[in-house]
């Protein structure tokens, strides 16, 4: 019986989304005919761009099984498809040097991680608190610091199960500890160019330095990284407000390859020198990630498992949709009107960002502001703005970011759960006051 009911509600779903897309494709065709001969087709090409951006904001198409990377490549082949954008244009409208950093921060990251360095440096900070406070504070400063200089989704990815592990060993409540993995995973990655793909996007479009970058919003993300800790320690005042000593209890051992994680530091602290430097952040990131591929250690093939292919795919598939988009629709005069509407003003462009960073994920967000940000009066100031609130603005929900979401599902695969509302009752105050101080900075 359940069965049947099941396969029904399946069968429902397919022949809603068959319906979905041949009234899409209907629509299509229909604006197709209806364009001057020669013009893209402009309500065509914004179908195609809502119907890509739905799909991104909840994750999936219904009726199919496509996820955000599907969407963004369907998107894209359909932009091309209509004439929105041609087959030959492609390659300039991807913004490879974006790709080429991505690509190359995951290499040397996946290295890093499979040494067991993080759950070694992150065990031993952990182990030698002995008060729930000191283990907060040891807690956020890894992941916060971490962050800040390597893509937060990987750190997120190693330090749930260690904090799991630990805090579970010395009978606390993981919750609010696991709360500060992602919260300060958030907030420490607003720091730099390389702390999140957000950032990697801004930092290409912008053309800010890695070091004025830095220096701009690293004080914004430290303040951050004490106001998450002082809202979490709040939120759950007999965690931490009580006499209770932390008994000492260590992290099991990591398995750790030496010369794979000293290779890796090396080539880290290198790669962040030359950034500092003034070198071409995807160049240095692509030589280190290739310099990293040449071992006898680790397989390529597990190298290759660490990479967000997804990702990639995501952001190549989105920048053809966008650029479609903004050809067909996005007249000069159309972006000065809406420039007028005060986006060159820093605390409605912070808000703007972050409604949209949780309405359609920060990313694709980045994505669809670039054309009002260049006609701000001081584009790059715009940058930082754009920067700081739609990462600050992922801690506003358990969905406002891709960390979070690996924070709470690897949490609930270890018998943990973090509801909606136990994340929003810290995450709302702390984005709020997190982009106050931004913009006061700023």
């Amino acid at each position: 019986m359940i069965a049947g009911r099941c396969g029904s509600v399946s069968r429902h779903r397919g022949i809603g989304g068959t319906v979905a897309m041949v009234a899409l494709a209907g629509a299509a065709a229909l604006a197709w005919y209806e364009a001057p001969s020669g013009t893209p087709p402009r309500a065509a090409i914004f179908e195609i761009f809502a119907v890509t951006y739905i799909a991104i904001a909840i994750g999936r198409l219904p009726g199919f099984r496509l996820d955000r990377a599907g969407a963004a490549l369907v998107g894209a082949s359909l932009m091309l498809a209509v004439g929105g954008i041609g087959i030959d244009e492609v390659s300039r409208i991807i913004d490879f040097d974006t790709v080429a950093l991505l690509l190359g921060m995951m290499i040397v990251v996946g290295n890093l991680r499979l040494s067991g360095f993080f759950r070694l440096i992150t065990g031993w900070g952990v182990a030698r608190a002995r008060h729930p406070l000191q283990l907060l504070a040891a807690v956020t400063l890894t992941s916060g610091i971490f962050s800040a200089f390597l893509l937060n989704d990987a750190i997120c990815l190693v330090m749930t199960p260690l904090v799991v592990d630990v805090v579970r060993r010395l009978e606390r409540n993981p919750a609010p500890y696991l709360l500060a993995v992602a919260m300060a995973a958030n907030i420490g990655s607003a720091a730099t160019i390389t702390g999140n793909p957000q950032n990697i996007l801004i930092g290409g479009f912008s053309h800010i330095p890695y070091g004025a970058f830095a220096a701009a919003l690293t004080p914004v993300a430290a303040a951050g990284l004490v106001a998450a800790m002082g809202l979490i320690a709040l939120s759950y005042p007999r965690e931490f407000f009580g006499r209770t000593r932390l008994r000492l209890v260590s992290p099991r051992p990591p398995h750790v390859h030496a010369p794979l994680a000293i290779k890796s530091v090396l080539v880290i602290v290198v790669m962040m020198a030359a950034f500092f430097a003034g070198q071409p952040p995807a160049k240095v990131a692509l030589i280190a990630g290739g310099f990293m591929l040449l071992t006898r250690i680790v397989r390529s093939e597990r190298i290759y498992r660490e990479i967000d292919w997804p990702l990639l795919l995501m952001f190549a598939g989105l920048f053809v949709v966008v650029a479609g988009f903004e050809r067909a629709l996005l007249t000069p005069e159309l972006v000065a009107a809406i420039g007028r509407l005060g986006l060159a003003d820093a605390p409605i462009l912070s808000a703007v960002t972050a409604v949209s960073s949780n309405l359609v994920s920060n990313v694709p967000a980045v994505l669809v502001l670039r054309p009002f940000v260049g006609q701000t009066g001081d584009p790059q100031h715009a940058w930082l703005v754009v920067a700081m609130a739609s990462t600050l603005a992922g801690n506003l929900t358990v969905l406002g970011s891709v960390a979070n979401l690996i924070v709470v599902q690897l949490a609930r695969a270890e018998g943990v759960t973090i509801g909606f509302w136990e994340y929003f009752r810290v995450g709302a105050p702390l984005t709020l006051l997190t982009i106050l101080l931004g913009l006061w900075w700023l």
